[in-house]
């Protein structure tokens, strides 16, 4: 193994590092801690690492002290974790002169699939003269494994596919500063690609055919390696039939009990304790997410249905069968993504009269929004509906702005509460992005 890792390391001194497109995601490493990267299969972590690389090279790091493995690498198949120090030793052999007289820079990419690799970052940050970035693609890295396993020594960063200002930077058009008309056109175009595309930074540019293709293989990629393989489910065709169920059903409530009711309808024989479970690693895997009821009481939120949300909305084009999805629960599905990067801290809410709005965001203070999605405000019903509910939930939780997220319609509508800003999608991602 060791002569292995030897190679894998000469192999990277070798390599030009593919940069891509820089990421508008501020990470600063602090010292005693793990920088930890989290998020889908093929959002770009390895890139964005090999982007921190390349700014450690440019303050006069030399590339020799920056250690890279990617542990999806099939030569590392035989490396457990009770054998990771060799990592160290296969290190130290090409440079003894580095060790305990250089700061090494250590890039451990998809560490997660060498079970019990917690104890080996934590002594290697303890005994070595380092600093550590870590790239995962499960959520369970930033609570459980890394609080129970890491006793405070990392702390974590999500990276999400491309935001719309990041696809902008990809398509070399400048955002920043007031908007001239041609400005705004070329904008308003890019976003009618992104909407099209979505953000995984892979199939940008491709054609539609394609462009399904690789995104259908990253959906099977993350149902069996990031559930039933790393879960060992003992029937991956439920799984596989309640993940296609939700991506066809995308912003729209379900609960435990449909959902165990629908795969026995399938012939699967699943407790709703095995449907729970599911749910959290789709959650866990940065795959789906969740969106609960805004409540006080734990016990509402709970017994309440919940909404269902794609970590990309081009993806539900993709994958979906197109039956059930139309273009208003992608829009709301564009607006939740651009949402999830600013916090995870997402509701919906419903009035006390019944009514419901799409998005509540942060429990209290500045931070808090209200917004509603709604693709068209031209039919006098649903702008009726919409503004409403809106005006309700601004009464209630005394909030003077609510926003109206639409395809193409702007205006400002005074209510009874305060106003409401309606703004067309491509503003709304350009005023709200991380």
């Amino acid at each position: 193994m060791i002569d292995i890792l030897k190679e894998i390391f000469l192999d990277f001194q070798d390599m030009d590092l593919p940069t891509g497109i820089a990421r508008q995601i501020s990470v600063s490493h602090m010292p005693g801690k793990a920088t930890v990267c989290i998020g889908v299969r093929r959002s770009g972590k390895s890139t964005f690492m090999f982007q921190l690389m390349k700014k450690l090279q440019d303050t006069g790091v030399d590339r020799q002290n920056i250690l890279y493995l990617n542990f999806f690498d099939d030569r590392l198949h035989n490396l457990q974790h009770d054998k990771l120090a060799v990592i160290l030793e296969a290190y130290f052999s090409l440079y003894p002169e580095k060790k305990n007289a250089e700061k090494v820079y250590c890039f451990f990419d998809e560490i997660q699939v060498v079970p019990g690799w917690e104890p080996f970052v934590d002594r290697l940050m303890r005994t070595e003269n380092c600093e550590v970035y870590i790239t995962g693609s499960s959520a369970q890295m930033l609570s459980r494994e890394i609080a129970t396993q890491m006793r405070g020594r990392a702390i974590s960063w999500e990276m999400f596919p491309f935001s719309f200002l990041e696809f902008l930077d990809y398509k070399g058009i400048d955002s920043a500063g007031p908007l001239s008309t041609k400005k705004r056109l070329t904008i308003q175009k890019a976003f009618g690609d992104y909407w099209e595309t979505g953000g995984f930074p892979e199939v940008a540019g491709l054609d539609r055919m394609l462009r399904i293709k690789i995104h259908q293989e990253y959906f099977n990629a993350m149902l069996f390696r990031d559930l039933v393989e790393r879960h060992d489910i003992a029937h991956p065709k439920a799984v596989i039939d309640l993940a296609h169920w939700l991506m066809d059903n995308i912003g729209s409530l379900y609960s435990i009990n449909n959902l165990t009711g629908y795969l026995k309808s399938l012939g699967h024989k699943v407790p709703k304790s095995a449907v729970a479970d599911y749910l959290e690693w789709f959650e866990d895997a940065f795959i789906l997410f969740t969106v609960r009821i805004f409540d006080a009481s734990l016990a509402r939120v709970n017994t309440n249905p919940k909404k269902i949300y794609c970590v990309d909305h081009a993806l539900v084009t993709s994958i979906s069968s197109g039956i059930l999805v139309n273009s208003g629960h992608l829009l709301e599905n564009l607006v939740f993504t651009a949402l999830r990067r600013l916090t995870p801290d997402i509701y919906y809410y419903k009035t006390r009269m019944g009514r419901e709005v799409d998005f509540i965001t942060g429990r209290t203070g500045q931070s808090r929004m209200l917004v509603q999605v709604c693709e068209s405000m031209a039919d006098p019903h649903t702008r009726k509906r919409e503004t409403t509910a809106l005006a309700e939930a601004m009464s209630e939780l005394q909030q003077a702005q609510g926003i109206i997220v639409t395809r193409n319609e702007e205006e400002q509508i005074p209510v009874f509460s305060g106003k409401i800003d309606v703004v067309p999608a491509w503003r709304f991602l350009l005023n709200h992005s991380a």
